[in-house]
């Protein structure tokens, strides 16, 4: 019998085959599929492959990552094919003209990890049978659990978007976290760790969303991306503490998500505060 080619058969590798012939078709998206046994880390070399002209639609999936990074450079590390790491390259600001695409403005640009989170908050809840809320502004809840993480990047005139998502982690196997403590979808109960239909759940999911999102000319609220995110936003409603670079700090209550993508936090005063996710540390 020839040898396997992994050990842990909880945890089978994705089929880069099976997943281009599923997802790489005439008129979508994503244009190429490419699965990678071991990497640094998915947003990097997607980062490299748009200065290298790579066409939107690049996917790049890691069955083991080794320097994953999340917002401001922690470390995003999970055991080989125990969850999802992918990263896709996005060129939201040049025009499509067979798909009457115009350019969105960098203005915009922000939306595309809320958008991101919509589509993952969709694949768990469909395919895993889990129910996931979003963290403004970049991570994905299962309970009060940190169960994914989403960073996106500016590489030249491109943004790159990767996600991690714990799939099969064992509570043993979770990293310590100074934030919200991490889980996983075994953890949560799944239907299915199977990764591959996630993946596919998710990357349509993608599509679908950043489609309308540019055929709206990056406007989130014509395209129902806005209301769609408040209504899984869980911390909107709550009372949070923004911790801000340079020490500043701003509590109140998170009452709602702007058209720019802006958490707006009103204060004991009265008074709402906008702040973006490039300004923001942590939001507790």
């Amino acid at each position: 019998m020839a040898a396997s080619g992994y050990t842990d058969l909880d945890r089978p590798p994705l089929s880069e085959r099976a997943l281009t012939r599923a997802l790489v078709q005439p008129g979508a998206l994503w244009s190429r599929i490419d699965v990678r046994t071991e990497t640094g880390s998915t947003n990097a070399d997607a980062a490299e492959a748009a200065r290298q002209d790579a066409p939107e639609g690049l996917v790049v999936v890691a069955e083991r990552q080794v320097a994953g990074r999340g917002r401001r450079d922690r470390q995003w590390l999970s055991p080989a094919r125990a969850g999802l790491t992918v990263s896709v390259l996005l060129r939201p600001g040049t025009p499509v003209p067979d798909r009457d695409w115009p350019a969105a403005g960098p203005g915009v640009f922000g939306w595309l990890p809320l958008l991101a989170g919509v589509a993952l908050a969709e694949a768990v809840t469909r395919v895993a049978g889990v129910d996931a809320a979003l963290k403004w502004p970049n991570d994905l809840l299962v309970g009060d659990r940190k169960c994914a993480g989403i960073l996106a990047e500016v590489a030249g005139d491109a943004i790159v978007v990767g996600i991690g998502l714990n799939v099969s982690t064992r509570a043993e196997e979770l990293p310590e976290t100074t934030g919200l403590p991490a889980t996983s979808l075994r953890l949560a109960g799944a239907e299915t760790q199977d990764r591959d239909p996630l993946l596919r759940g998710l990357l349509r999911g993608l599509e679908r969303w950043y489609t309308g999102w540019r055929e709206a000319g990056g406007d989130a609220e014509m395209c129902g991306l806005l209301g769609e995110y408040r209504r899984r936003c869980a911390t909107i409603g709550r009372d949070v503490r923004v911790l801000l670079p340079g020490g500043g700090e701003l509590t109140g209550e998170a009452v709602t998500v702007d058209r720019d993508g802006q958490l707006v936090v009103r204060t004991v005063d009265a008074v709402e505060h906008r702040v973006s996710a490039g300004d923001v540390l942590h939001v507790r």
